[in-house]
């Protein structure tokens, strides 16, 4: 497969995807029906979400078994037709690993809650008083991260929703257990793999009050997560494939030593910083502007400090937990096409592994539901509840969702203007928006302004320069806040890529002078550049090339 710097990769939430047998929901055979399209885009592997058998407590995230495949999405002959027709067409699977925790319904944990002692250190179960959780801690979805279990007397740990109790990595037979899931999919033939929150998988020695904050700072990259990860790469020969951890509060030196070849731990790091710059206060359900200063100190500090320190960056906008990068930075309205492509120019032009999520290659939207029983996602829906219990109006309760809910992401993949945008021929799972009718694959196909040709073209460059995949990188315009700018920059090679982030036309500080450039993609028409460029138009995207030579066709 493809090196990982020169590499795309496309994420597929296979319930949102595309519905082969008519009952609604995306399956494993809607994604080999769909291979053809996904190797028109250029892309080198396909990151899919968890498809095991789980109660979907938390769209998947939530493992009964990690061996074996939900009937709901498919077989094992589906998946494994799956591995071998990507393969044929080049393209890699990565299969996601949740393992900082299972579903209470896995059999680990049903054992657990039968008192096997054995069982019970698979998981983290603290002694305490019925009222009274063993600490403070919140859970990442609300409420305590704590669920008290009278027949046992016992506590036992949940990070994440009361159905996903925590692992106990500290105890090796766990360890061996996952290192043997990693091997039999290995063996199945997939080529890397995501590991879900991971760096979450090392609590502390001991367990106590958090007095400033919801304990994440206790579990964040805990005491031995990277001796956790290098016995978990080293024992499974997965150091030569591609591998990405997903950082919940996590900070750039962690990421660093995750990242870093001579660590031997992981390809690259998934770090959400940037992706915070429009939480007031840091909350993420209190709704502000995007803070465009602090995004862009954001990315030059990760940029900069992972190219000092040989680390490696995931770089994206979206995936499925997130809102649709054009209704949450762009302007989705008057100018949807320009916005999608110009934030689209900002991440893949950077140092890092470029991924894009279904459907943002169309600009897709966020779905704009109004009413809470449009929502699916278990983080909403309690969010929902804590907002009202807050004192919001179910009117401030619903546009805070609207802005913010994971189900924003998860509405179905868009694939032509018909009823139920061609994803099913029912009525699906969750609700479609009217802009199927005009965003989608088949319109855009055709379209060579489309965004999602300009995808293709920003996919095509990256194995076409090894400016992209391997050049310095160097911020420009930092007094500026509504412009991201920066140079890319090997032997005597140069990329210039300047992008405006708002709607309004921009004067730039500092005139560009154009001499020895030459225009090599944007989101506006330039056919004849003068010798300096002053002002980009709104939402507009320049990338000007110096010394470098197409070696075929754009």
């Amino acid at each position: 497969m493809a090196d990982f710097r020169r590499s795309t990769i496309y994420q597929i939430y296979p319930k949102s995807f595309y519905d082969s047998n008519g009952d609604g929901i995306g399956d494993i055979r809607g994604i080999i029906e769909k291979l053809d399209y996904i190797k028109s885009l250029g892309v080198d592997y396909i990151w899919s979400t968890p498809f095991f058998v789980s109660p979907l407590n938390d769209n998947g995230y939530d493992v009964a078994d990690y061996k074996k495949i939900n009937p709901l999405f498919g077989t094992m002959a589906d998946i494994e037709e799956l591995i071998a027709k990507a393969k044929e067409r080049g393209i890699g699977l990565m299969f996601d690993m949740v393992f900082n925790h299972t579903s209470t319904q896995h059999e680990w944990f049903q054992k657990a809650l039968s008192g096997d002692k054995e069982y019970m250190d698979y998981y983290i179960f603290k002694d305490g008083d019925p009222k009274n959780p063993p600490t403070n801690w919140q859970s990442k979805f609300g409420g305590s991260a704590w669920e008290y279990v009278p027949a046992l007397e016992k506590w036992y740990l949940h990070l994440f929703d009361v159905t996903q109790a925590d692992l106990n990595w500290e105890n090796p037979r766990v360890r061996e257990e996952l290192k043997d899931v990693i091997r039999f999919w290995k063996n199945k033939g997939v080529k890397g793999f995501r590991f879900d929150v991971v760096n979450l998988i090392s609590k502390p020695n001991v367990f106590k009050d958090d007095t400033l904050g919801d304990g994440r700072r206790f579990y964040s990259d805990g005491p031995h997560v990277h001796e956790f990860l290098k016995e978990l790469v080293a024992d499974t020969g997965i150091d030569k494939m591609i591998t990405v951890g997903e950082m919940s509060s996590t900070n750039l030196d962690n990421c660093i030593r995750y990242s870093n070849p001579d660590e031997k731990e992981l390809s690259m790091c998934f770090n959400f910083h940037h992706l915070k710059v429009d939480y007031k206060d840091g909350n993420k359900w209190e709704l502000m502007n995007a803070d465009y200063r602090k995004l862009k100190e954001l990315f030059e500090i990760w940029q900069t400090g992972m190219e000092k320190q040989n680390g490696w960056n995931a770089v994206f906008w979206c995936n499925h937990d997130q809102p649709r990068i054009v209704s949450r930075m762009g302007d989705e309205k008057n100018y949807w096409k320009q916005s999608a492509k110009m934030l689209a120019t900002c991440i893949h032009l950077l140092r890092g592994t470029p991924y894009i999520f279904q459907g943002e290659e169309l600009g897709m939207t966020n779905p704009g539901y109004n009413d809470i029983s449009e929502y699916r996602d278990v983080e909403s829906i309690n969010y929902y509840n804590i907002l009202l219990k807050e004192g919001k109006t179910q009117k401030d309760a619903l546009a805070i969702l609207e802005q913010r809910s994971r189900d924003n992401s998860r509405s179905p993949m868009q694939w032509n203007s018909e009823k139920y945008a061609g994803f099913s021929e029912c009525n699906p799972w969750i609700g479609i928006p009217d802009n199927h009718k005009y965003i989608n694959v088949a319109a855009q196909e055709q379209d060579p302004d489309s965004i999602l040709n300009y995808y293709k073209k920003l996919i095509h460059l990256r194995k076409q320069y090894a400016i992209i995949q391997e050049g310095a990188i160097e911020f420009l315009y930092q007094k500026q806040p509504e412009i991201f700018g920066y140079k890319r920059l090997l032997d005597d090679q140069e990329l210039l890529v300047i992008n405006n982030l708002t709607g309004g036309e921009v004067v730039l500080q500092k005139p560009v002078i154009c001499k020895g450039y030459a225009p090599l993609i944007g989101n506006y028409p330039h056919e004849i550049f003068g010798n300096t460029l002053e002002t980009l138009k709104p939402y507009e995207s320049i990338v000007l090339s110096k010394g470098i030579k197409s070696t075929d066709e754009i």
